[in-house]
């Protein structure tokens, strides 16, 4: 895998700041107002105590590798995987077993490193199938509790800025017809807890969720492809029905007998209207 910045999360990124940019240009006279460190305080520091109730020091402490995960753009060597289940299983179908073991140094994954290297030692097929299965289960899970892990965290953030917004309600009452500058400043804490553990949730939390668990599907679609791969491979499958059975697993949703144009020069699309039926 290639690590470089992900351009979508990039994109939403600089779409974030703009958007809060515009909005604090326009609808403020003093862009300075939004910022109270206080309240802040208050949502971050109350979730990140909930967070270290709720679950083991030891995964807390990996929301850091996971903001770093999301920001950096993995690029799965799909076609790459496929070619190297084709090539040893040509070299397994011709039973040129010492070319297999040469072969099998130079795969990248660990997972279709796994699986051949099982089929060379006539591990029986259901057994390498459910090791297998039982890996793509355990990463699904694993990844989810890492996914879910932000979606706690987006729950708990608004919460801390209603608990805010109490507490500079409360001092507030303490302080009517008094200094109205500090009333002025127990409101701003009121109001802006409330806008950072929203702008938190909504912008920073969830979106980190939503993107670990498209990662995990795109990963798990990869791994069931190279555990079919597998399974041709043991069942001494054509290289070239798997190449193909491969493929369809990876390929686009589109349809497989009509693009919507006709055969000839100009290649235009004709609107087919169904007749009566006969």
């Amino acid at each position: 895998m290639v690590k470089r910045m992900n351009p979508s999360t990039l994109i939403g990124m600089l779409a974030s700041v703009l958007l809060l940019g515009i909005v604090l240009f326009f609808s403020a006279d003093d862009p300075r107002m939004y910022v109270d460190w206080p309240s802040l305080g208050i949502v971050l520091g109350g979730t990140l105590a909930a967070t270290f109730l709720s679950y083991p020091l030891k995964e807390v402490f990996r929301v850091f590798n996971l903001m770093a995960t999301v920001m950096r753009n993995e690029r799965m060597y799909t076609q790459n995987d496929i070619d190297e289940l084709v090539r040893i299983s040509k070299l397994w179908i011709n039973g040129d077993l010492h070319a297999v073991e040469r072969a099998l140094e130079n795969v990248t994954n660990p997972f279709l490193r796994t699986g051949v290297q099982l089929v060379i030692d006539q591990t029986p097929e259901d057994d390498i199938l459910d090791l297998m299965q039982w890996r793509i289960s355990r990463l699904r899970a694993r990844e989810a509790a890492e996914a879910q892990l932000f979606r706690v965290m987006a729950n708990f953030a608004p919460a801390f800025g209603m608990l805010g917004t109490l507490v500079g309600l409360i001092n507030l009452m303490s302080l009517l017809g008094g200094d109205m500058r500090a009333i002025g400043q127990q409101l701003a804490v009121a109001l802006m807890t409330t806008f950072y553990g929203i702008l938190l949730a909504n912008l920073v939390f969830k979106p980190v969720a939503v993107k670990l668990e498209r990662r995990t599907e795109t990963r798990v679609v990869l791994m069931n492809m190279v555990l079919q791969g597998i399974s041709m491979m043991c069942e001494r499958r054509s290289p070239a029905l798997m190449r193909e059975t491969l493929k369809s697993f990876m390929a686009h949703h589109e349809d497989e007998i009509f693009d919507g144009r006709l055969p000839g020069k100009n290649g235009k699309k004709r609107v087919v209207v169904p007749g009566p039926a006969r």
